[in-house]
């Protein structure tokens, strides 16, 4: 067992959000790929590039999360990694738990997500990780400039966020 995973793990269990999420996701519409734009990464990603993590419906209410990355460049090992989603607010979908170690549960909600659900903002109450992420591999300045102040105004200190490198679509 890597020790990150379970750093991870043990440090997300926080009883409710304390922060703002996102007042209703369609979990439909929020399945598929996102690229990870940037983020204050935890310590299994901290070299991260091409960074993509995936989401499907499950028949019975969890979503099946793949994580991939490179490992220090385009050309690093590639690392998969594969969370469990629980979703604990169904209210309004924005309140998650993933599993990555069983049985502990870290916190993850969905802060943002845009009308067109193809940015979003994924954090945690304690403000130690966040992730940016976005349906294309790259999105214009502004457009990024708007969700990194996004979190600044949740909170989170703007000077932790790491760009994660991605490659353009060919």
């Amino acid at each position: 067992m890597r020790w990150p995973l379970l750093l991870f793990g043990l440090i997300g269990c926080a009883s409710g959000p304390r922060i703002p999420t996102a007042a209703s996701v369609d979990l439909d519409r929020f399945m598929g790929d996102w690229y990870v734009l940037a983020h204050i990464p935890a310590g299994l990603e901290k070299n991260a590039y091409a960074a993509i993590e995936s989401y499907a419906l499950n028949e019975d209410g969890t979503i099946a999360t793949t994580y991939t990355f490179r490992e220090g460049s385009f050309d690093g090992e590639q690392k998969t990694y594969y969370p469990k989603g629980f979703v604990r607010n169904t209210e309004t979908n924005a309140e998650w738990r993933m599993q990555f170690v069983w049985p502990i549960k870290a916190e993850y909600l969905i802060n943002y997500v845009d009308d067109d659900y193809t940015q979003t903002i994924i954090g945690r109450s304690a403000l130690d990780y966040l992730w940016i992420m976005a349906r294309t591999p790259t999105i214009p300045q502004a457009e990024y400039d708007k969700l990194v102040a996004r979190a600044a105004d949740l909170g989170y200190d703007t000077s932790k966020i790491r760009k994660v490198p991605q490659q353009p679509e060919r």
